[in-house]
């Protein structure tokens, strides 16, 4: 069975025909986020940090509306349009994790994102016993 897991309207209003999560079984599909504002929907471009931060506080935004958390994440991905920008992302993006329960992850370095960011992360939840 399929639970489409999506956010009040005004807060992180999706950029497209999509939802911000799905949960298939034991598993929860976290749809990739940007440095969106969740208020507002408008893109935060600042530095990398800034907009690392922004997607990390989206994506537990996100986990918190699903029921659950960082510590439950066993996959993930981050996009970014410059690989020099990586040393930060990794900084930021460690910090919310417990450094002993720190999911499997790809990077994956991309000509451009959506929204003209240039850091995008999903995440991939294991919500089982």
């Amino acid at each position: 069975m399929l639970e489409y897991i999506t956010l009040p309207d005004q807060i992180l209003p999706p950029l497209g025909p999509f939802c911000h999560a799905v949960r298939a079984g034991d598993l929860l599909f976290v749809t990739g986020q940007l440095a969106e504002d969740p208020e507002t929907g408008d893109m935060r471009i600042g530095t990398i940090e800034q907009q690392t931060t922004q997607v990390m506080e989206n994506l537990k935004l996100v986990l918190t509306h699903a029921g659950t958390g960082f510590d439950r994440v066993v996959m993930s991905r981050v996009f970014i349009t410059d690989l020099r920008y990586l040393q930060a992302v990794n900084e930021i993006y460690a910090s919310y994790f417990d450094r002993h329960r720190r999911s499997a992850r790809t990077t994956i370095g991309v000509a451009g994102l959506a929204g003209l960011g240039d850091v995008e992360i999903d995440l991939i939840v294991y919500c089982g016993d």
